[in-house]
């Protein structure tokens, strides 16, 4: 992100998985300003994501602009570059590491991630064990052990 991320731009990227900006990117929760509780989903997301409900109500009652600093210290984005430019070679970079990882392990974790943050330890441990029985079934893990004592890069099927 860069410029300003206020209403549905902050919404977007709460959906994002991980979030670089650039230092001079802005946020705010603006909804309250033109008299709405914000209806996109940052109510329901942000909280998920950053986790400290205080700050989440100061910034959503109040409308108050913050910057990448802030966003970073809360946990809202994981990395602050100095420029556009780097944010966006930063995400591709990140991109690019992601690709090439096994995208079993990638949708996997994702997903397991996901549902650990919504749901009760044990609860998530079944379903952990429930979604890596399935995905063991695929060539996934045999491909990264083999590559490994190989010492060659890992090739994996498109899902």
């Amino acid at each position: 992100m860069h410029g300003f991320s206020f209403g549905l731009g902050l919404d977007m990227s709460a959906c994002a998985d991980v979030r670089i900006c650039s230092k001079e990117t802005k946020f705010s929760v603006k909804e309250v300003d033109i008299g709405l509780a914000a209806d996109i989903g940052i109510l329901s997301r942000l909280p998920k994501v950053v986790g400290n409900f205080s700050w989440i109500k100061e910034v959503a009652l109040s409308a108050r602009v913050f910057g990448a600093e802030e966003a970073l210290r809360v946990g809202f984005v994981s990395q602050v570059h100095e420029t556009k430019e780097t944010a966006i070679e930063a995400a591709l970079k990140f991109g690019e590491l992601l690709a090439s990882k096994s995208p079993v392990a990638v949708q996997g974790t994702k997903e397991l991630l996901n549902h650990a943050r919504d749901h009760p330890v044990a609860d998530s441990l079944r379903y952990t064990g429930v979604w890596n029985s399935a995905a063991i079934q695929t060539t996934d893990v045999e491909r990264a052990m083999l590559s490994g004592l190989k010492k060659t890069k890992p090739r994996f099927e498109k899902l």
